[in-house]
């Protein structure tokens, strides 16, 4: 199976393979916000972060994303010049649903969102079955290590999680177990 490792502060993180209730759940709130307008949601793209001075911070392939804009001639020829990862800001929402590796999700990749200034995260934690919406990226100092967002709504997996406007709120519903 194909795999695509994810790099986040100095650690190589190797995503389980999902399971269908993941890419169900997953596919269903990309087409909530597709429906509610939003052209630019995705799946299955990896971002880069960088350091200011150049260096790779970050490599994620986030479960879905929402992007600000479409991929530019610069934005391709990044992707090319960093072997398949387009530039973490064009992104302005990503999602992560997590899988037995759920530290990486709510440690590690939320820090690197955050440090790089990605407005929105939401993460649907299957494990404590809580649905959560991160936003206000803050990154004190340099060491985006110690980044956080100051901001977060959280639900019950099953109830509607509010997004910041102009985002809908999403059902969860889809994530509850049978």
């Amino acid at each position: 199976m194909p795999i695509r490792p994810e790099y986040v502060e100095g650690t190589v993180i190797v995503p389980p393979q999902p399971n269908d209730n993941h890419n169900h759940g997953t596919f269903e709130l990309c087409y909530q916000l597709r429906v509610a307008g939003f052209d630019l949601v995705g799946m299955g793209n990896g971002s880069r972060a960088a350091h200011k001075d150049g260096s790779t911070m970050a490599l994620v392939v986030p479960d879905f994303y929402v992007r600000r804009r479409k991929a530019s001639e610069l934005d391709e020829s990044y992707r090319k010049a960093h072997k398949g990862w387009y530039p973490m800001d064009m992104l302005a929402l990503v999602g992560e649903v997590t899988s037995s590796n759920h530290w990486a999700d709510t440690s590690p990749k939320l820090r690197a969102y955050a440090a790089a200034g990605v407005p929105v995260y939401v993460l649907i934690h299957r494990d404590t079955a809580m649905a959560h919406c991160l936003s206000g990226p803050v990154l004190p100092g340099e060491n985006p290590a110690k980044a956080y967002y100051s901001e977060e709504d959280k639900v019950d997996l099953g109830s509607p999680l509010p997004l910041p406007a102009p985002y809908p709120a999403l059902d969860t519903t889809p994530f509850l177990k049978d």
